[in-house]
């Protein structure tokens, strides 16, 4: 999926747990995890507000995103050369 979630970094930099934060932002901690885990087709506005509340960030700090086939198709998470990617999707708008 070309979103990818990062709610994994920012509860990590907070040391929080799921649980925590889904009690803290309203949400039960299973479609919590759906949503961390990359398989939510969307996300509410109302959901993304109270994310970056708690965790004190921003809606882009939660989320990227990457260029179909290029997550985890060598090994990695896809954001090996971040330079890289960025021009090519400079180019692609051009």
């Amino acid at each position: 999926m070309p979103i990818v979630v990062d709610i994994d970094v920012m509860l990590a930099r907070r040391k929080m747990s799921v649980g925590e934060l889904a009690e803290r932002v309203g949400i039960t901690p299973a479609n919590l995890a759906v949503l961390k885990n990359g398989r939510a087709k969307a996300v509410r506005f109302t959901t993304l507000a109270a994310l970056c509340e708690v965790l004190d960030c921003q809606p882009g700090d939660l989320l990227r995103w990457e260029a179909d086939g290029t997550a985890g198709t060598d090994g990695t998470d896809g954001a090996a050369d971040p330079e890289a990617a960025r021009a090519e999707g400079a180019g692609r708008r051009a």
